[in-house]
């Protein structure tokens, strides 16, 4: 294709698609302020539902906190994706880019509308412009990659088809909240179907490397909640001088983190296989994974309230708040990549902690369920050395 002399000079220049095999393949530092703006939103949506279950409306916090989360995750993921395969770093990619970073920030400012008032229109509308800056992405790619046309065409489509539905949804408002959660709970379907029929047809060509650690920088992200929390615990002990249950909270905050962050980055493969069904098992797994390390915070954050005597709930609910959390971490991690990279019974070991997690507030402290998180994680580990396969990988 001819290079236009003008466009040269406006930096926009030949989109040409990625080599998967590339060596060194890193992260950009427009994707890391990509992540910066993400987790704006993702903290709006951990004080969401910090505050919802404050007022006992734990179901209708957790329903919403999914629903905000979602939107932010999977806008975030679609260009993630989009970018390990086609990022040339030119300046209309940078504009795009930013475009979409905007409609994180309008995401933002509108998730406590949510959880305040049921109105999605501010989500609806960020989402929105994040999608259609997709859309812009994947005609661009159409135009330039003439093997995948078909493919960026379905992404292209599919992405602006969806949007219709979307903001029919919010024009539609008010709805009550049980059919407002089935409505959008569709839509998201609509969401997850697009890339499993577009990629059908042909492969973009993403770079597994370069994956791995952008869904794990945005883990280090959203695990941060949890070390916010924590820091908030000290603070306490500070101003308050109430030390032994606070300093107890903020130590076993760090070794939760710590803990979740070991059994993440063990030395087992992630998307060990381009298998199109089994990577997009891993890459739409990590939504579970992503939901529960920032709930994991929250749960600190009410344990804080209540030791501090600004709330009136039970101890129980922030310590069920912060073994539900772990559990579903622990559970996603296992649905994603421990059953395929592992072998005999340490294949079960984050399966099986995780259930007995889910029962260790009836017992524990918030002290012993760290204990027990890491008891489990280095049995895990342990078994992990013993476990190599021999053969090549056929899980994710």
């Amino acid at each position: 294709m001819e290079i236009n002399p003008i466009l040269i000079r406006l930096g926009i220049l030949p989109l040409v698609p990625r080599d998967p095999a590339e060596p060194h393949r890193g992260a950009t530092p427009l994707e890391l302020l990509f992540d910066l703006v993400s987790v704006i939103a993702v903290a709006s949506a951990a004080s969401g539902l910090h505050h919802a279950i404050l007022a006992f409306h734990i179901t209708e916090g957790v329903l919403k906190f999914s629903a905000s989360f979602f939107a932010i995750w999977w806008a975030w993921m679609n260009f993630t994706w989009y970018a390990s395969a086609y990022d040339n770093n030119d300046s209309l990619h940078r504009v795009l880019t930013i475009v979409a970073m905007a409609g994180s920030l309008i995401m933002a400012a509108g998730i406590d509308r949510f959880f305040q008032t049921n109105n999605i229109d501010m989500i609806v509308a960020g989402f929105v412009v994040m999608r259609l800056a997709m859309v812009c992405f994947w005609l661009r790619a159409a135009r330039h990659d003439p093997e995948r046309r078909l493919t960026a065409y379905r992404y292209a489509v599919g992405i602006a088809i969806v949007q219709v539905y979307w903001v029919g949804l919010m024009l539609a408002q008010p709805i009550a909240v049980n059919l407002l959660v089935g409505f959008y709970a569709v839509g998201a379907l609509f969401e997850l179907i697009v890339p499993a029929y577009a990629e059908s047809n042909n492969t973009t060509p993403w770079h597994r490397r370069h994956l791995i650690e952008r869904y794990g920088l945005l883990n280090i992200i959203v695990l941060g909640e949890t070390l916010l929390a924590g820091s908030l615990a000290i603070q306490r002990v500070a101003s308050d001088n109430m030390g032994k249950e606070l300093i107890g909270i903020a130590i076993s905050s760090l070794v939760l983190v710590f803990a979740l962050w070991w059994v993440y980055f063990s030395q087992k493969e992630h998307v060990a296989h381009p298998r199109l069904s089994l990577a997009l098992l891993w890459g739409y797994g990590h939504l579970l994974i992503y939901m529960s390390g920032a709930a994991v915070g929250v749960g600190v954050a009410v344990l804080i309230e209540v030791v501090t005597g600004y709330s009136s709930l039970s101890t129980s609910v922030g310590l069920y708040t912060i073994a539900v959390a772990i559990s579903g971490y622990l559970f996603g991690l296992w649905v994603i990549r421990e059953r395929f990279e592992l072998e005999g019974a340490g294949r079960y070991i984050l399966l099986l902690t995780a259930i007995v997690l889910l029962f260790s507030p009836l017992i524990l402290p918030i002290e012993g369920i760290a204990a027990l998180l890491v008891i489990g994680v280095a049995i895990r580990n342990q078994y992990a050395c013993k476990s190599v396969k021999q053969e090549t990988p056929h899980g994710i």
